[in-house]
């Protein structure tokens, strides 16, 4: 299958869960890495300098075998499906790991909700609000939901949930996001306990190594 991944230069969850998913399965595709300068005429034109159709004129996309496909969850399913991380015939595993994968979409359009059209001081002012309250709530209900037993968000299979929330959590607990500390996580430990576990995978490790940028933060993950 011929297949290309597009998105900015940018380790984001939404876009590795795809390519993580890929790289671990040695199924090879294309990392097409374009400008935010590009993704503006995207956004005017849904489609990419060279003609690719971007539905929905937003990234990340995927394009197999010609077909352009986009949103986080439909991309993600769909490279899971070819590397044996997510489930094609177990409806009830599937739908499982689906909740992570829309909750960690529901805790990142919360911290941008937080940050859009308002000033520095505000955005930080806000975010350390939502540390009391909804996001909060959010890592609660992440880690009250995470399996106690075994490794992995969902016992002891390894899917395309645990990369989501694995690379979440490093963004979150990066020191990156202004108003959110680094030590955000102190205090969960099965939410910790996932994300040490992704990224002591040995094809993880060699992921981040051949693509993520010198200055990678991997996140305040904590041995509880």
């Amino acid at each position: 299958m011929n297949l290309t991944l597009i998105y900015f230069n940018l380790p984001v969850w939404r876009a590795e869960v795809p390519k993580i998913s890929l790289f671990i399965g040695d199924i090879p595709f294309d990392n097409r890495i374009i400008s935010f300068e590009e993704f503006h005429r995207v956004r005017a034109t849904g489609r990419l300098d060279d003609g690719t159709f971007i539905p929905f004129n937003q990234l990340p996309c995927l394009v197999a075998n010609g077909n352009s496909i986009a949103q986080t969850g439909a991309i993600a399913r769909f490279c899971g499906k070819l590397s044996g991380l997510y489930p094609i015939n177990d409806i009830f595993t599937a739908a499982a790991i689906d909740q992570f994968i829309d909750l960690a979409t529901d805790i990142t359009e919360l911290l941008f909700s937080m940050g859009r059209d308002v000033s520095d001081d505000i955005k930080k002012l806000k975010r350390e609000q939502l540390i009391a309250g909804e996001l909060g709530k959010k890592l609660n209900m992440l880690e009250l939901n995470i399996c106690s037993d075994g490794m992995w968000t969902i016992a002891n299979q390894f899917s395309i949930a645990d990369i989501a929330i694995w690379r979440l959590m490093g963004w979150l607990s990066s020191g990156s996001l202004e108003g959110i500390p680094k030590n955000i996580l102190k205090g969960f430990p099965k939410i910790n306990r996932v994300c040490l576990n992704v990224e002591s995978k040995e094809k993880v490790k060699e992921w981040i190594n051949l693509t993520y940028p010198k200055d990678y933060v991997r996140g305040n993950f904590v041995e509880n």
